[in-house]
């Protein structure tokens, strides 16, 4: 399940086209629920693009820098050794 949540967001739908009305102060949040797939790979040649897929075809990718990489790798390490969730 694919939650997409924008806040100030309008767009004008005009001969086919998306069109932003309005000021540029959008800004959104995308949550993606039972993910069936995740991979990492290669994105470009400073980061590493995070794909997320579910069962329903929507897919969110998250492309970041090593040390981001890293510092989630640490935080996940810790969560095995102290969360119920990986029992």
């Amino acid at each position: 399940m694919l939650n997409l949540l924008i806040d100030d967001f309008m767009v004008e739908l005009k001969d086919g086209s998306l069109k932003n009305v309005g000021p540029t102060n959008k800004k959104g949040t995308a949550k993606l629920f039972d993910v069936a797939s995740a991979e990492a790979r290669e994105f470009g040649d400073k980061r590493v693009k995070l794909v997320f897929e579910d069962e329903e075809g929507n897919e969110v990718q998250v492309a970041l820098f090593p040390e981001h990489v890293r510092k989630i790798a640490g935080e996940i390490a810790e969560l095995e050794g102290d969360s119920p969730v990986f029992e």
